[in-house]
């Protein structure tokens, strides 16, 4: 017993139509997006824009070091700066040793080779 469909059976699917633009459907995929974009904005606040503005204080304070300059390194150990290379810092951290550090690890400058105690 197989129904046979003849064409007027399918005559009610083949009637129906896509919502037109702007119909029903145009709403909700409105708000999709609107919330998309607010979660993108909220995400640039919160995260991207402080970690960018710490980077570059970091990049700032890293130029400006010099000879003298007491810093304390990413390790936790602190040292002197006893020269300055274009990539990299000579840094005393006892009585006879010195290292080579990069730039990228002073983590802050204790004091200033012209500073007052």
């Amino acid at each position: 017993m197989i129904k046979m469909l003849t064409a007027a059976a399918l005559l009610p699917v083949a009637q129906q139509t896509a919502p037109a633009p702007g119909g029903p459907g145009a709403g909700p995929m409105l708000t999709q997006i609107l919330f998309i974009g607010f979660l993108f904005a909220a995400m640039w606040f919160l995260l991207i824009a402080p970690q960018r503005k710490k980077q570059k204080e970091h990049q700032k304070m890293v130029t400006a070091l010099g000879s003298g300059d007491q810093v304390l390194l990413a390790g936790g150990i602190y040292g002197e700066i006893t020269s300055v290379r274009p990539d990299r810092l000579i840094v005393r951290i006892g009585d006879n040793t010195k290292v080579e550090v990069d730039k990228a690890f002073i983590h802050a400058v204790v004091k200033k080779a012209g500073a007052a105690s």
